[in-house]
């Protein structure tokens, strides 16, 4: 046992035993702003061995008042969550394996990317693809930890098949959304979505241990106006996730364009589309308006609009919320 990990070993509902549980173990991360962050670096120092962490997003000036893990530089040059998370993850704990992935998570790749993981983590921002990792994790059976942050607010619950309600027990019409409330709407303050990663962080902690000190509950917290409650939540009969019926990963909900939380911007995913050699689409997009780009992304300027372009097709327009006027850009600048 090496010392980093001291005074965590001297925890006895911890010691070596679940240190070395830790070390064993693989935790897979959807997201990576503010919570997904304060997770990733929890995890990290507590000596989670295997980390992997699944952004599609890029990292923006207004980031980085909310997402511990990033800095200045990372604005500069341009770079992906994921891989920006990763490099500094990197030299917070060398001594396990992290993995920083930029892709969006859909019905059509989010089994393999959580193939093999003892625990989901979601740093996600939408109820869409909260949905895909509820179902994902009853059908494979792998717990998840929910957590969600907006305003001075935010909750967390765990989710352990077979033991506890889901999410879409708690949420029965996930697919339209949660609530009014959003980053862009209701903004956001740091702490909340601290204190709410923290909690989720725990709780992983808890279960890749082996702890019986699990949260059962839905917890509440508000930082401005100080308040903790925690609700009891109870299994739905007609839940369809829980009766091995899997809307999201089947594909019955799911859209192509993705209003993104508190960025006046949408995604296009194109999943008919290959990849895309950013070098190529530079050329034949210069004439137009003006580009930059390196090996993670190409950004393209022309008239009022900004695009930002994936190698894997994907593309986030920004300065809009309208998804058909997303869409139309996308074929006229990209093709389809």
């Amino acid at each position: 046992m090496i010392d980093r990990y001291s005074r965590q070993v001297l925890f006895p509902d911890i010691g070596k035993e679940g240190q070395r549980k830790l070390g064993n173990s693989y935790a897979v991360i959807i997201g990576c702003g503010a919570l997904g962050s304060m997770i990733a670096l929890t995890l990290v120092r507590a000596g989670v061995g295997k980390i992997r962490i699944i952004d599609r997003d890029f990292i923006e000036y207004h980031n980085l008042a909310r997402q511990a893990l990033f800095d200045e530089d990372d604005v500069r040059n341009q770079i992906p969550k994921a891989i920006a998370a990763e490099r500094h993850l990197k030299k917070v704990n060398s001594s396990i394996v992290i993995e920083g992935i930029v892709a969006d998570v859909n019905y059509t790749n989010i089994e393999g990317f959580i193939r093999n993981g003892n625990i989901l983590m979601d740093g996600l921002d939408n109820f869409e693809t909260r949905g895909l990792m509820n179902d994902v994790s009853l059908k494979h059976k792998i717990p998840w930890i929910y957590g969600g942050a907006v305003s001075s607010f935010g909750m967390t619950m765990d989710i352990i098949p077979g033991q506890t309600p889901c999410l879409q027990c708690v949420h029965p019409n996930m697919h339209q959304g949660a609530g009014l409330h959003t980053c862009e709407t209701a903004g956001v303050i740091g702490p909340a979505p601290f204190i709410i990663g923290s909690l989720q962080s725990a709780e992983a902690i808890k279960i890749l241990v082996g702890s019986e000190d699990i949260n059962r509950d839905l917890i509440f917290i508000d930082v401005w106006r100080n308040q903790f409650d925690r609700s009891e939540v109870q299994r739905r009969p007609d839940c369809p996730s829980c009766r091995g019926q899997f809307d999201f990963l089947e594909a019955r909900f799911g859209t192509k364009t993705t209003s993104l939380c508190g960025q006046n911007a949408v995604q296009v995913l194109n999943p008919n589309r290959g990849g895309i050699s950013l070098e190529r689409l530079a050329t034949h997009l210069s004439p137009i308006g003006q580009v930059s780009y390196n090996e993670f992304m190409l950004r393209f300027k022309v008239d009022h609009h900004e695009m930002v372009i994936f190698p894997d097709g994907r593309a986030i327009i920004k300065n809009t919320n309208d998804e058909s006027l997303a869409k139309g850009l996308y074929a006229k600048y990209i093709g389809v």
